[in-house]
């Protein structure tokens, strides 16, 4: 399978010039557009945006700003997920892309929704992982214990432990090999020799100012927008963001949307498990 992509780039409003791999070749399809998670970058889908090129389609997946090789924000007010949806407005402009199948992993799934219910014409079919209008307490403190630490590392070695201890209840199945890979996906070479994660440490500042009795915005009326779309809804069978509950709500509100859980992970598949793969081809192939 050819691996290869094109580094393509585009601007934000406020100046940022943000990073996009592309995959494949334009064609009669709408593209596929890849949005990562919180503190993941456009490495996140380096194995399944390969796969779905050599189906037909064109794949592009952004690293939002902050993360991977885009620029990092000059204030981290910007860090939030109104101006993540405006940075992809701004590629879809650049691109000339009216209409896409959204793959979203976590923020790229909140990403989605928000985008449907302000352009809800923008959005050909959705892919929604480990993501939904009701997010978990549980699942949100995780996150908040480790983001924006900037711990860096001497060796992969030490970095893939790390994440290990972390991450381990989410991926109890994942051995030495695939802890390297997660740490070269999430992680990058500083200059100074040290292995770092590759993303703006400042991203956490809005997540970690919001007041623990903050009431969470309504996402049902964004998840509303999908309805009637074709639509995927997966969910990690440990997850501590979705609930099983949250799922079912979720399947009452899209009758028609597909579901599956995958097995033995947690917080967030990664997309190449083999159920994934399976239910992600079989909706591709309901739009092709």
């Amino acid at each position: 399978m050819d691996t290869s992509f094109t580094d393509r780039h585009w601007h934000s409003a406020d100046g940022l010039t943000l990073h996009c791999r592309e995959y494949g070749t334009a064609s009669d399809r709408p593209p596929v557009i890849c949005l990562h998670g919180l503190t993941r970058n456009a490495r996140d889908f380096e194995a399944l945006a390969p796969h779905i090129a050599a189906q037909g389609w064109r794949v592009l997946v952004p690293s939002m700003r902050g993360r991977g090789d885009s620029d990092y924000a000059e204030v981290s007010d910007s860090y939030a997920l109104p101006t993540y949806v405006d940075d992809l407005l701004a590629l879809l402009e650049q691109e000339g892309i009216t209409q896409f199948v959204s793959i979203g992993t976590s923020m790229g799934g909140l990403m989605t929704m928000l985008l449907a219910q302000a352009q809800p014409e923008r959005i050909a079919a959705a892919v929604l992982n480990d993501v939904g209008p009701v997010l978990e307490t549980a699942g949100l403190d995780t996150i908040k214990t480790y983001v924006g630490q900037g711990r860096s590392f001497p060796t992969w070695m030490h970095a893939a432990r790390a994440l290990e201890e972390v991450h381990g209840t989410s991926f109890p199945a994942f051995d030495l090999h695939a802890w390297i890979a997660m740490a070269k996906r999430t992680m990058t070479l500083s200059s100074s020799g040290r292995i770092v994660f590759d993303y703006d440490m400042k991203l956490a500042e809005p997540i970690l100012a919001t007041p623990e009795a903050a009431a969470p915005v309504d996402l049902w009326p964004a998840f509303h927008a999908l309805k009637g779309k074709p639509l995927l809804l997966l969910r990690g069978e440990l997850s501590t963001l979705l609930s099983a509950r949250s799922l079912a709500d979720m399947q009452k509100v899209a009758t028609g949307a597909d579901s599956a859980v995958i097995p033995h992970v947690g917080h967030a598949p990664t997309l190449d498990e083999p159920e994934a793969r399976a239910a992600i081809d079989a909706l591709l192939a309901r739009v092709a």
